[in-house]
């Protein structure tokens, strides 16, 4: 049986409870038994790995390449992801690089395949990186299997941080941001953004995202966020507003709370 993750309270209370555990929890988890046997195979068998067909032709690396991106859906889209990952991030007319969604972007420079000669499969230090990455991806997924929003909170850290040091202008990471699903739940949930927005054109979503973003963050600039003090204003914001719609219990407490992160008192 693997590791279930605790996770004993919903919203906020629950997230300070979880980062708390985390680094207990998290080892746990990467020393279960399904855990350790997809490392053991990913470390014994990578390197032998040199091109992307060759990846894309063996679903146990596959699904451990996809994992440590959070890309696990695309594990049967086998076309695309080799597509994704031939083409490479130098030219920027790759898939990669055309893609709003920019975990495919850093999914084919961490393999190297459309950029080198030689990829990243055959350093000594890979394995090691791919696996840290994907035991965090599918701890993220073990706790999203107890509340969601904590996985989607969970999953916010790192790839806002990606999207923050991406060299783009801020109208280019706001884009990004729309363009990924995981990411933009938790904008359009703390920014107190209906789903329907994303129905409008989307200069008028981006001039949204902005506005909200400067009423309760203080700035529109998603840049603010390579301060940690402000990620976590977010995951605030994301996980009292996530319980206030969904009615659960000690609502007046938490809609106390949101009062004062957004100045209502």
């Amino acid at each position: 049986m693997s590791y279930q993750p605790i996770v004993p309270f919903s919203g906020y209370a629950g997230w300070v409870v979880l980062q708390r555990t985390k680094d207990t929890q998290q080892a746990a988890f990467n020393n279960s038994a399904e855990i350790q046997r997809e490392a053991d195979y990913f470390r014994e068998n990578i390197s032998k790995i040199h091109s992307a067909e060759e990846l894309v032709s063996d679903y146990r690396l596959l699904k451990v390449a996809l994992g440590a991106f959070g890309l696990d859906d695309d594990i049967n889209n086998k076309f695309f992801v080799e597509k994704v990952l031939d083409e490479g991030t130098l030219n920027k007319e790759s898939l990669s690089n055309k893609l709003s969604d920019k975990r495919y972007y850093e999914f084919s420079k961490a393999f190297g395949f459309g950029d080198f000669d030689t990829p990243n499969t055959v350093l000594s230090t890979f394995p090691d990186e791919i696996l840290s990455a994907y035991q965090e991806k599918q701890f993220q997924i073990a706790v999203g299997d107890q509340d969601q929003n904590m996985r989607l909170a969970m999953n916010l850290d790192d790839d806002l941080t990606a999207l923050v040091e991406k060299d783009t202008t801020d109208n280019g990471r706001w884009y990004s941001i729309m363009g990924n699903e995981a990411l933009r739940t938790v904008f359009e949930t703390a920014l107190g953004l209906p789903s329907s927005i994303s129905g409008l054109d989307l200069d008028q979503q981006l001039t949204n995202f902005r506005d909200k973003a400067e009423q309760y963050l203080g700035s529109s600039e998603v840049s603010q966020f390579s301060d940690p003090a402000k990620k976590d204003e977010l995951v605030k914001l994301f996980l009292i507003r996530s319980e206030l719609n969904s009615g659960a219990s000690g609502t007046s407490a938490a809609s106390n709370a949101l009062a004062l992160l957004t100045g209502a008192f």
